[in-house]
Parts: structure tokens; C-alpha cells; sequence
């Protein structure tokens, strides 16, 4: 899955998990893009079967789009925490550093930060 997508994923769960339920305006707004480009979006999402989408509806992950975006929040959130925890960055820029990060990061560096995690 493309880099684009996983944000779109992890924009629709975190909605979820604010209790919202979340809308193309919504993801739009939080991604700063245009309603059109969500829809396209939203569309790749659908094909893949991460999402289901009633027009002028809400967005709702499936049970695999959960899975993913779990890994996703997994990722971003231990990432985070390693650089706030361990190398002392801001939250501001920790966050949107796991952001960034998360999507090249080996899986070798990975387990290597979480192992340094698990040692806190």
C-alpha cells in the first residue's frame, strides 16, 4: 500500500477513535486536500476492502482496514514515543517525524527501537 493511502487509513481510524464519525470533509481537512482527491482515494481504499463508504456517508474500516490501520498507529505511536522518550523532541515534531518515518523505516531498525522501548 502506498504511503497516501496508509495516511488516508490512519486519518479514517483516529477519527474513529475520537468517536467521530468520520466524513470526506473531515479527512480532507485533517489531510489539507480537496474533497476530490479524498473521494479518489477513499475509492482505492474501497477496492482493496479496507473501507466501506456510503455515499454522503460515513467512512468505516472493515476488519482488515482495522488490522492495517493498528499496525499503522503501532508504528507511528512507538516511533513517537522513541523520540520524545529517548531523544527528547518535541511532541510537535515527534509526531509529525513518526509520520514521516513510518512508512520507510526498515523492519530491522524498527524492532531495534522497540526493543530499546521495551527496555524503559
Amino acid at each position: 500500500m502506498t504511503q497516501s493511502l496508509e495516511d488516508y487509513l490512519e486519518v479514517i481510524g483516529n477519527l474513529e477513535e475520537e468517536n467521530h464519525n468520520p466524513r470526506v470533509k473531515d479527512i480532507a481537512e485533517r489531510l489539507g486536500l480537496s474533497k476530490p482527491s479524498v473521494h479518489t482515494a477513499l475509492h482505492e481504499l474501497e477496492n482493496r476492502g479496507m473501507i466501506n463508504h456510503e455515499h454522503y456517508g460515513a467512512i468505516i474500516l472493515t476488519e482488515k482496514g482495522k488490522t492495517v490501520y493498528e499496525e499503522i498507529k503501532f508504528k507511528h505511536d512507538s516511533l513517537k514515543r522513541y523520540l520524545t522518550d529517548v531523544l527528547g523532541v518535541s511532541e510537535e515534531t515527534a509526531d509529525k517525524d513518526a509520520c514521516a518515518m513510518e512508512h520507510i523505516i526498515s523492519e530491522e531498525t524498527f524492532e531495534k527501537i522497540i526493543k530499546s522501548l521495551e527496555k524503559l
